[in-house]
């Protein structure tokens, strides 16, 4: 049997920071450092990324995904799923006043 996951989510998706402290650093035994220096970057910004305070951009993606061997799209689409779960809990009331066009 299956459900559709048509609902809206009732929590705030993982930040992809999260899973590289939770799951990627422990798993690899790697510390902040050695990540920055792993896909050249600063120690700085792999910390930021870990408590959450920075995104996943473009550029970092593509590093990740070739340091872990996975792709680009797993980091971008983990961090999409924030970005949109956080825009929906900021305008949420304003989206429910917008009626729904239909086709004439």
């Amino acid at each position: 049997m299956s459900f559709a996951n048509t609902g809206p989510m009732k929590r705030r998706p993982t930040h992809p920071g999260e899973m590289l402290r939770e799951d990627f650093l422990p798993d690899y035994g790697l510390t902040v450092s050695g990540l920055a220096g792993a896909i050249g970057v600063s120690r700085q910004s792999v910390n930021e990324l870990l408590r959450g305070r920075r995104s996943v951009s473009p550029e970092m993606a593509l590093r990740l995904a070739k340091l872990f061997g996975n792709s680009p799209e797993f980091w971008l689409n983990a961090q999409r799923a924030v970005d949109l779960w956080d825009a929906t809990q900021a305008i949420k009331d304003d989206v429910a006043g917008i009626k729904t066009l239909s086709v004439a």
